[in-house]
């Protein structure tokens, strides 16, 4: 079971059916912000719904989710604003999808704060982001949708806010029509209600630029891994070399056989 997170999997339709053997869901994030903060991303309206909508027109509305996070503020990107272009981006795609997970931006990752230094975001207290929140949530079920907070502190179950679980052992049994028992992933934060997964990815990798992103701090490091990317190696970046170590990952399957 798989469970892409992508911003824009445009370059993946052609070729979804090398997957057909396996069986996965998206998180898709599909986010309000323009070049000023996501500069290498194209175009929302042109480019990244139509693929949204082409995505789950393939592999089902159950198979992606939709993520409007991280949520930030500053003089552009007001709490009117998200509340605007969330009701926007949900009328757009509330016949492609069940559900949509949101998450406020946490400045503690590595990098973010000086990615973030020139943006002049805004002071988002807990109330802030509980009124938006609230907002947010009376949007989503006026277009049918699920919503869901990611990794948050913050309580909001009073607004009909669940707390997100982004690889999740449910939704998984769902799609494959069969139970599993899986613990809770040790290794995420407290309030993170995945359950445990394998990573499948390199950090500094990606070229797409997003200033809130703590997966990517050194864009030159980013723009040589990317430089040294090769499809038809068994890994992310450049090929194995003689003194790379490997090591076998012992796995097994999570599918309950009980009656």
């Amino acid at each position: 079971m798989d469970t892409p997170w992508t911003k824009n999997p445009l370059p993946m339709l052609a070729t979804l059916d090398i997957l057909e053997e396996y069986m996965y869901y998206f998180q898709f994030s599909v986010t309000p912000y323009g070049n000023d903060i996501e500069p290498n991303l194209p175009s929302k309206t042109d480019v990244i719904l139509p693929a949204f909508k082409k995505l789950s027109e393939i592999i089902g509305t159950d198979r992606v989710i939709w993520r409007y996070d991280p949520i930030l503020i500053n003089a552009k990107y007001t709490i009117d604003y998200h509340m605007h272009a969330f009701s926007k981006i949900a009328k757009e795609l509330h016949r492609h999808t069940k559900k949509v997970t949101i998450s406020f931006i946490d400045t503690e990752y590595k990098g973010v704060k000086s990615n973030l230094s020139h943006l002049a975001l805004h002071e988002f207290t807990c109330e802030m982001q509980i009124e938006l929140a609230s907002q947010l949530a009376k949007i989503s079920y006026s277009y049918g949708l699920e919503i869901d907070t990611c990794a948050e502190k913050l309580d909001l179950q009073q607004h009909n806010i669940s707390r997100a679980v982004c690889i999740d052992s449910k939704l998984i049994s769902k799609l494959l029509g069969s139970p599993f028992s899986i613990e809770k992933d040790k290794n995420q934060r407290k309030e993170c209600g995945c359950v445990s997964a394998i990573d499948i990815g390199a950090y500094n990798s990606c070229l797409n630029g997003c200033k809130y992103c703590y997966a990517n701090y050194n864009p030159k490091t980013t723009t040589g891994n990317y430089e040294k990317h090769n499809p038809l190696s068994p890994v992310i970046t450049g090929f194995i070399s003689a003194d790379d170590k490997i090591n076998e990952r012992i796995v097994k399957s999570y599918r309950d056989t009980r009656i």
